[in-house]
């Protein structure tokens, strides 16, 4: 009968009766944008109550690439997370951080090297090592729960690769800290335990992180 809807045409009536309009997704670069603001306003709060000696990154020849290696790695390391979260690109992106990764690590071991000797290297007492410890922990663990909270929405296929990247983010973040607020060469403890503090944050990240992204 003519006006008068049949079976298919009310089936699909019915199923899309309670639909609501999906929300498109924002380009990858708002997150990073906003994920590294988050990082900057981190940085200067802890800066603010912690203090730091700037000098020491122009009279310690390896402390000002390890910042630079650092905090590249940390914007790189994002940007890879953000745009592997999306199923149409290259799993190449993975590999962006690394060279900038190579900086931050070549950077402490040069500059652990030339500081052994010097009364001014940081590291030498249990209490310098815990603060490295302290600062990296608790800076990276909230900037890596932002960031996986953030690249959820967008419910990652590759979701342990994308969590890893948000952890090394995190991880290479709070290094640029920590920097930032002791600009000193490292003793080999200290670089030990920086390494495994990095190390930890990252594994974590993938593990606990990379599940969280599963269930999304």
């Amino acid at each position: 009968m003519t006006g008068q809807p049949n079976g298919i045409d009310a089936t699909i009536a019915e199923l899309t009766a309670s639909l609501q309009p999906v929300r498109k997704l924002a380009p990858p670069w708002i997150g990073v944008a906003l994920w590294l603001a988050a990082v900057i306003v981190l940085a200067a709060v802890l800066y603010a109550i912690l203090g730091g000696e700037l000098d020491g990154l122009v009279e310690r020849p390896w402390v000002l690439p390890s910042l630079i290696g650092s905090a590249a790695a940390a914007a790189l390391a994002a940007v890879s997370a953000f745009l592997l979260s999306r199923p149409d690109r290259a799993d190449a992106w993975m590999l962006l951080p690394l060279p900038a990764v190579l900086l931050w690590v070549v950077s402490l071991v040069a500059g652990c090297i030339a500081g052994a000797g010097d009364p001014e290297t940081w590291g030498t007492t249990g209490a310098e090592v815990r603060a490295c410890l302290t600062i990296i922990i608790g800076a990276s663990v909230p900037l890596s729960a932002l960031a996986i909270v953030m690249i959820r929405r967008a419910r990652p296929e590759r979701f342990a690769r994308v969590a890893l990247l948000a952890g090394l983010a995190s991880a290479a973040a709070a290094s640029t800290v920590l920097i930032l607020v002791n600009p000193h060469n490292s003793t080999v403890l200290d670089v030990a335990v920086h390494t495994a503090c990095v190390a930890a944050v990252v594994t974590a990240s993938a593990l606990v992180g990379g599940r969280f992204l599963r269930s999304a």
